[in-house]
């Protein structure tokens, strides 16, 4: 099994993705020819076939490369609204359920960052992982001290794939970016984000400052950072308790359930924006840990963005560009900043308008239910306008996909809640203190 290398550098990684989009052309084209000579319940059922196939040699290529081309899968994963069902429950195996590293591999990534062997460090270390993602692996290990711990150990060469890989998108996206729908500062920020998350030190202190500023949320467990046993490619962390996302969902949760961990998700959200100015950035369901009270883990912390984001959520709920020419004008500007023609900026305003409506609904029924496909419309024809009408902020990119997480798990969980009392509730807390 191939593993990013020191010298699996942008042409290699280039080739295999290449090589991959050839593999799934041909299979397309040979899909096409049988179509001349099956009726319509065969072209079905082969077109349910070709893309079984196709979308498992992508997640099996893309999990093998790791780095920015896993994350891109992982990213697809969250598009149940577009992409059909069986391509995103394969795709969403890159959530935790990447190819691992060799035990023997791992061992010396671990030993090359604190030292040691970790059968010297911990007094028990299962050498299987129980996670492996883009970046790094996961495994069980228990301390000299008896305590149950999650340790994530980062693949070799790893920051060089993932430059390796911004090489490839730079390349990829010239045309889009001479024409100026993606400026070089956009793909600049979302290298300079990723790039971030092969530091587990900054992992460390954002765990840390999450774990201060959301210990309000009685229901919430992030994980305690033990600093003695973590370096930057080894982060140590109190192990969390709790279900995947589909296995909480094969109990079949009653909507009363379902909707509480839908406003607690939001509560949490919210809360980050208002309280800490600084949001998880990465809600894929593998960062999330589910109980049948309703109790959430939320772990790995290495992608956050910190940003001011409350005026915003504020200016929205409320409507506030619809006050007055003043407002509409400072509403803009927080969203796409001074430098934005306001003419441009101007041109957003009923997509702006459409979304309040969808997540922040008035009158008799304020519940957003977020089984309805018109959320997802919304939030998808919102993009599409600010990416068409070159509106895309670079200090948004992260962002947007946390809002697509977040909001995917919302639609899992079929959740419906009351988007608007939330953002209400959490900033008159905020004003407590």
């Amino acid at each position: 099994m191939t593993k990013p290398t020191a010298n699996d550098g942008t042409v290699r990684r280039g080739y295999r993705l290449g090589r991959l989009g050839l593999s799934l052309a041909g299979s397309y084209l040979g899909y096409q020819a049988q179509n001349l000579w099956l009726g319509e319940d065969g072209r079905a059922a082969r077109a349910a076939r070709l893309r079984s196939r196709a979308s498992g040699r992508v997640r099996e290529e893309l999990g093998d490369l790791k780095g920015g081309a896993m994350k891109l899968g992982q990213l697809l994963s969250l598009q149940g609204h577009s992409l059909p069902e069986d391509v995103v429950r394969e795709l969403a195996q890159l959530q935790m359920r990447a190819p691992a590293m060799h035990p023997s591999l791992a061992r010396a990534q671990f030993k090359g960052s604190l030292g040691a062997y970790p059968e010297d460090v911990y007094r028990d270390f299962e050498t299987e992982p129980f996670a492996a993602a883009s970046v790094g692996q996961v495994h069980r290990a228990i301390t000299r001290e008896g305590v149950r711990v999650a340790v994530k150990i980062q693949y070799p060469a790893i920051r060089a794939a993932i430059e390796n890989d911004f090489d490839l998108l730079r390349s990829a996206m010239l045309p889009g970016r001479m024409a100026g729908y993606f400026p070089a500062a956009l793909v600049e920020e979302l290298r300079r984000g990723i790039v971030e998350e092969t530091d587990y030190r900054n992992e460390a202190a954002n765990l840390e400052l999450f774990h201060r500023g959301l210990n309000r949320l009685p229901y919430l467990t992030i994980p305690t950072v033990h600093r003695e046993l973590s370096s930057d490619r080894v982060i140590t962390m109190s192990f969390v308790e709790g279900e995947s996302l589909d296995d909480f969902l094969r109990r079949k949760p009653p909507q009363a359930l379902r909707d509480l961990v839908g406003r607690r998700l939001l509560e949490m959200y919210y809360t980050q924006m208002g309280w800490l100015k600084a949001v998880h950035a990465d809600h894929h369901p593998g960062n999330y840990l589910f109980h049948p009270d309703g109790r959430i883990g939320l772990v790995d912390f290495g992608c956050v963005k910190r940003i001011d984001l409350a005026p915003i959520v504020e200016a929205t709920r409320r409507r506030a560009w619809r006050e007055s020419a003043e407002e509409e004008k400072r509403v803009l500007a927080l969203i796409f900043g001074a430098h934005t023609p306001p003419a441009r900026a101007r041109k957003f305003l009923p997509n702006l308008d459409r979304l309040a409506d969808t997540l922040f609904p008035r009158g008799a029924s304020p519940l957003t239910d977020f089984r309805d496909v018109k959320v997802w419309e919304a939030l998808r024809s919102t993009s599409e306008f600010a990416l068409r009408e070159k509106l895309v902020a670079p200090e948004f990119a992260f962002l947007s996909r946390a809002d697509l997480g977040l909001y995917h798990l919302l639609h899992r969980l079929g959740a419906r809640v009351n988007i608007g009392e939330i953002g209400t509730a959490v900033s008159e807390a905020g004003r407590r203190g």
